[in-house]
């Protein structure tokens, strides 16, 4: 994951050549992370499912990179390390969601 870190190093360097980082507060960042979350979905929006498989691909790379921006600036303002988070993540969803019960099915782990 050597890659993240060189990423979020391009961002913040990026960021910091334009005097941004007084407005990347937590608080900011999240609210930024969750309209560009938005802006994605709204793509997708009212559209059927083989409609949204159609949807133009450059937009969706465009908001899902927003996407990934902001939550990259959250990790590293709040001091996270990308991997381990995931990794413990993901932990806590195996335990949630045992193979032998979650295995093609969509229900929330409080219903298996």
């Amino acid at each position: 994951m050597s890659d993240i870190k060189s990423l979020t190093k391009y961002l913040i360097e990026f960021r910091d050549e334009r005097n941004w980082e007084q407005f990347h507060t937590s608080k900011d960042l999240a609210t930024a992370l969750s309209i560009e979350a938005a802006e994605l979905n709204e793509l997708f929006l009212w559209k059927t499912p083989a409609e949204a498989e159609q949807v133009d691909q450059e937009k969706i790379a465009d908001e899902l990179a927003d996407v990934l921006v902001y939550a990259l600036m959250l990790a590293h303002k709040k001091g996270f390390n990308v991997e381990e988070i995931i990794r413990n993540k993901m932990k806590k969803n195996g335990e949630k969601y045992p193979v032998e019960k979650a295995r093609g099915n969509a229900k929330k782990y409080t219903e298996l």
